[in-house]
Formats: structure tokens, C-alpha cells, sequence
């Protein structure tokens, strides 16, 4: 499918409006204690008479059987507090934005209809701008896509001249380096005839779409944050990872499910492309590159309330009017 019907099924506009109730979240890099305080926050919160929800904005943990080298929430974890968006996905299946944006969306109303808070708690920062913000997203089309990718070959300075050509604009703020995200400008173009660069609007203005919003950041100094990476990779590797790879690896995984970190590291291992004693220093160090890039993206994010776990407590948990 191709053209103006690709155009409607890849629409961004959600299923309907949020729904209105309050909503929380705990963000930040990977390994800064996000899960652990969310948990305990919940349950403190729910022992006060007012429950809490969880609503999982990651892009790995949605999908079924990746559960390693994702550091998924356990199902004592689950069985303790509600979670949303943990399992809900075979790794064959594709997870884009929008999807992501509307799953969630739903998960939030439904926490609301019971009455409870809903508590959002992730490191993509992108999945999170499209929860909580009106952005506007183009839509996608796989024909288009392949058609582009057939006509490139595979030619980065092909791919530059032609969007320097048909969208300058884009052209300026893609990566001379990454083609893939050219590719996704000029199949933005041919499928719709606007230029990738008219649909990044919404990004300056941080508008969320609910009312009742309270956000806080964890950003622990980078010591510490090293330190714990490490120790979340070393333990991956000695739960399993290897084993979840080797199960996975016999059944199609979608592109968005491959690029979970920690997944092509073990595959170069079981290839013999890399030595598994260095499999867990090899994904501590690509996970510190992303958490640099998740601290840019809280960070830029003026509704985000950098705190320590202990002032979040005191934030959430203390009776009104308290100190």
C-alpha cells in the first residue's frame, strides 16, 4: 500500500483524547535507579490509600521473551504493582512512535478510569516527548521506504545530494553520516510532498497534552552512573544473556526489536566476532554513549525536576502541608 491510503493508516493523530487524571513520571538515564524508586513509590503511595500505576516508556521492554537483556520489570515486580506496556509485543513486530504514543495513551486512560495516578517511568526520551506532547509525526509507508532505498543503493553522498536538493532544511540538521535517517526524509517527501523538516514544530515548545503533570529526573553524577551501568551489564551477562540471544536469534525479530543494546553484542559472540569475555564491558561502554544522549534529552526538557530518590519520596509521599 502506497500513496494517500499509506498516508491515512500511518496517520499521527491518536485514537482520541488523553484522558484527564494525574500523571507522574520518573525519568532518566539507564541505570539510575528508575524502576526500583517507582516500585517503592507506588507501593508507599498505595499503602497511603492513593494507588499508583505504572506505565513502562521504553522501547525494548514492550516486547514478550526480552527480558534479560532489558532489565524488564520481574513478574514479582508486576505482581507487587501494576505495569502497562511490559509484554505486550512479539519481537517480530515493528514498534514505531506513533504506535508507542497510542498504546500508551491507552494505558494511561485506563489507569484513570480506576482512579489511580499514573506513573510513567522510562529512558526514551522520544517515546516520551510523543506520550505527553502534541507533536505531529509523518507517517510511514514500507513500499515507499524500499523504493527510496532501491533508488539510493545504498549511496550516502546520493542520499545527501538529493535531500540537499528537495529539503535543505533537513539536509542541515541530519548527521552527513546517517542514512537511515535520510532515507526516512526523502520517504516522508515522496509520501506526502511535505518536507521532513515542516514536521518538527512541536519539538521546541513542550506542550503536553495533560494537565496534571509532575516530572522528575534522575541524574546521578557520572561516577556513580558509570558504576552502575557496568554492574547492569555484568549482571545481564550472568542472568542469561547469551541463552536469551541464542532463543531469540531462532525466530524473525523486527528492526526496532534488534536494536536493543546488549542483543548485537551477543550475536557477535555466538558468531565469534567477539570474545564473551568482553561481551559485558562491550555493552556497558555503548550503553554509556546512549545514557549521554538520554541526559541531553531530560535535560533539555524544562518540566523535568532533577531530584535524588530520597526527594522524590519527600515529594510525592509527605502528607500536605508538611515540611
Amino acid at each position: 500500500m502506497s500513496g494517500p491510503a499509506a498516508a491515512a493508516a500511518g496517520a499521527s493523530a491518536s485514537a482520541g483524547p488523553p484522558s484527564s487524571g494525574p500523571v507522574r513520571a520518573i525519568l532518566g538515564p539507564t541505570g539510575a535507579g528508575k524502576s526500583a524508586l517507582a516500585l517503592g513509590v507506588a507501593e508507599a503511595a498505595a499503602a497511603a490509600g492513593a494507588p499508583h500505576e505504572l506505565v513502562a516508556v521504553d522501547a525494548f521492554t514492550v516486547y514478550r521473551g526480552m527480558d534479560v537483556g532489558t532489565a524488564k520489570p520481574t513478574a514479582a515486580d508486576r505482581a507487587r504493582v501494576p505495569h502497562h506496556l511490559v509484554d505486550v509485543l512479539d519481537p517480530s513486530e515493528t514498534l514505531s512512535v506513533v504506535r508507542f504514543r497510542d498504546l500508551a495513551r491507552a494505558a494511561i486512560a485506563d489507569v484513570h478510569a480506576r482512579g489511580a495516578v499514573a506513573l510513567l517511568v522510562g529512558g526514551s526520551g522520544l517515546y516520551w516527548r510523543a506520550v505527553v506532547d502534541g507533536l505531529d509525526f509523518p507517517p510511514t509507508d514500507p513500499a515507499v521506504r524500499a523504493a527510496v532505498e532501491e533508488r539510493l543503493g545504498g549511496d550516502l553522498g546520493a542520499a545527501r545530494a538529493e535531500l540537499d536538493a528537495r529539503d535543505p532544511a533537513a539536509a542541515a540538521r541530519i548527521p552527513p553520516g546517517n542514512l537511515r535517517r535520510m532515507v526516512r526524509a526523502l520517504e516522508v517527501l515522496d509520501l506526502t510532498g511535505r518536507p521532513f523538516s515542516a514536521w518538527d514544530d512541536g519539538w521546541e515548545r513542550y506542550a503536553a497534552v495533560y494537565a496534571d503533570l509532575d516530572v522528575v529526573l534522575l541524574d546521578p553524577p557520572d561516577d556513580a552512573l558509570r558504576t552502575s551501568i557496568s554492574d547492569r551489564a555484568a549482571a545481564m551477562v550472568a542472568d542469561g544473556l547469551l541463552d536469551e540471544e541464542r532463543r531469540l536469534a531462532a525466530a524473525p525479530r523486527s528492526r526496532t526489536a534488534a536494536a536493543a543494546i546488549g542483543y548485537a553484542e551477543a550475536a557477535a559472540v555466538l558468531r565469534g566476532d567477539l570474545p564473551e569475555a568482553e561481551l559485558a564491558a562491550t555493552i556497558a561502554a555503548r550503553t554509556w554513549r546512549y545514557a549521554r544522549r538520554q541526559r541531553a534529552w531530560f535535560r533539555a526538557d524544562p518540566r523535568c525536576v532533577v531530584a535524588t530518590p530520597a526527594e522524590v519520596r519527600r515529594r510525592w509521599l509527605s502528607p500536605p502541608g508538611s515540611a
